[in-house]
């Protein structure tokens, strides 16, 4: 994957990776905070972000991330309403 090509111009394949490569992320980083239970409900978050921000259009790293901060909003907000 070059990241100097803008994601629209990559192949489906390479925007699947991309995207598996940020959700992988962000559910490491979920899991090592905040457990499995939180990093679980988070990436059913993130694949429910992803077709909201997404649409029917193709992904960019930008629009990934989006979606990231979409996921990561929502796992705040259920933090604050379990204390």
């Amino acid at each position: 994957m070059n990241p100097n090509v803008p994601a629209s111009e990559l192949p489906f394949i390479d925007q699947l990776a991309m995207a598996e490569l940020e959700l992988s992320a962000f559910f490491a980083a979920v899991e090592t905070l905040f457990g499995l239970k939180q990093a679980d409900l988070s990436a059913e978050d993130w694949l429910i972000a992803t077709e909201q921000v997404l649409g029917d259009k193709q992904a960019t790293h930008r629009d990934l991330r989006a979606v990231t901060i979409v996921a990561s909003s929502r796992l705040a907000h259920r933090l604050i309403v379990e204390r």
